[in-house]
């Protein structure tokens, strides 16, 4: 089953506070009968922020809250006191989160830092006193100005996950068993196609206390850019890994073969990720005595660095290892 707590797509509307108006008002005190203008400006209506949260991995607090709403600002009052601002929203959402407008689907900004703050939606400045307006020709200004609207719009948040290392595989190439070897992780095995149906993330210790992270993605099919299989839901995952590690079981019919068709997908999905760092590695290996493993090395895709590895007998696991840290580093 689907973990139901993984959700990397939410859209919501977005209000933020109207900004206060600002005060038409003039000085009264004892023995001063005409004083002069002292209108303060209204407050700022309040942001909505985008903050970014280490700890979180899922926008699941978010998937509920349909509309989401900042307060508006207070009006000036007299003495030239500033309306009070209206209390901004914070939202928490996990790194690699992307904010887009529903309509148009632009771009608004990237959540990629630990406690990283951008404005989603800026509150309405407030509107200045008449104080603001006196001149030597207009000492009793009769007019302030209104406070300025927030913004109403509809966003989309997207997650895609940030990782060191991408598994990159058709169905049951051994994905989720690699995660489970070398991390802390625990993905759902089987022995059938899309077993994984979320993303899971683990840290993979290294030497001398250094790790890196690695993504287990939900297997690609031939056709996925198209929609086939899980389709581009979980490809977009793949943009934001350093290094992808394509996967190819050691009995498959054709390796070579195998190997292109998951590079295909990719470009077909967004040609920058051949830019990426490639690694490939066969798996379950420990199927292979070494006079097949020589026969299948002249058979293997050129100019990519590949291992042959076996999570079931750890045969290959630490030079799969140190072949990713040296390509990352």
């Amino acid at each position: 089953m689907s973990n139901p707590n993984f959700i990397d797509y939410v859209k919501f509307n977005a209000r933020s506070g109207n900004g206060g108006a600002g005060c038409l008002h003039f000085h009264r005190e004892k023995f001063i009968e005409k004083g002069g203008p002292d209108g303060g400006d209204g407050g700022r209506g309040g942001h909505i922020i985008l903050r970014g949260n280490a700890q979180q991995w899922t926008l699941l607090h978010l998937k509920y809250r349909k509309h989401i709403f900042a307060e508006n600002g207070q009006g000036g009052m007299g003495q030239n006191m500033t309306g009070a601002f209206g209390k901004d929203i914070i939202l928490d959402v996990p790194l690699g989160t992307v904010a887009k407008h529903a309509e148009t689907g632009e771009i608004v900004c990237e959540i990629t830092e630990d406690g990283q703050e951008i404005i989603l939606a800026q509150g309405g400045r407030g509107g200045k006193g008449n104080s603001h307006f006196a001149t030597p020709t207009n000492q009793a200004p009769q007019h302030a100005q209104p406070g300025e609207p927030g913004v109403d719009e509809w966003f989309i948040l997207e997650l895609r996950l940030l990782a060191d290392v991408g598994l990159v595989g058709f169905p049951n190439a051994g994905k989720s068993t690699l995660l489970s070897v070398v991390s802390a992780a625990k993905p759902k095995i089987a022995d059938y196609a899309f077993t994984t149906l979320t993303p899971n993330l683990g840290v993979v210790a290294y030497r001398d206390s250094q790790s890196f992270v690695m993504a287990d993605i939900p297997g690609i099919i031939e056709g996925a850019a198209e929609g086939k299989g899980l389709g581009i839901r979980f490809l977009k995952h793949i943009e934001r890994n350093s290094l992808l590690l394509f996967m190819v079981p050691a009995d498959a019919k054709d390796i070579r073969v195998e190997f292109d068709i998951l590079l295909n997908e990719l470009k077909k999905y967004n040609p920058e990720l051949l830019d990426k760092k490639r690694l490939l590695a066969i798996t379950k290996s420990d199927l292979l005595d070494q006079e097949l493993k020589d026969a299948l090395k002249k058979e293997l895709p050129t100019g990519i660095p590949s291992v042959f590895i076996s999570s079931l007998t750890n045969q290959g696991i630490t030079e799969l290892k140190d072949l990713i840290w040296k390509n990352l580093h």
